[in-house]
């Protein structure tokens, strides 16, 4: 039925991981409403949903920079994307 898709484990996987994110926010978000607003280094107030949004984004950037200029494997980008998704939720 989904074979016009490339239905593979690692992607699975990585909307299995987004969608569990969306669901992790959303119980935050009913626990203590308001969305957890601070200011962080790029100046802007952000809630945790910005700042889900901008570690998805920045790893997107990441994975298809490292694919462009270095190649296979993707190890070492999912490392920097981990890195990437601490420091959001932790400064921006």
């Amino acid at each position: 039925m989904l074979s016009w898709m490339a239905w593979t484990w690692p992607t699975a996987l990585v909307f299995i991981g987004i969608f569990s994110a969306m669901g992790i926010i959303t119980v935050l978000e009913i626990r203590r409403p308001g969305g957890d607003e601070r200011r962080g280094v790029l100046g802007l107030v952000t809630t945790r949903g910005d700042r889900l949004f901008i570690s998805l984004l920045g790893t997107v950037y990441i994975f298809l920079a490292w694919l462009g200029l270095v190649g296979m494997p993707l190890w070492a980008p999912l490392g920097l994307s981990i890195a990437w998704g601490v420091f959001c939720f932790w400064k921006v």
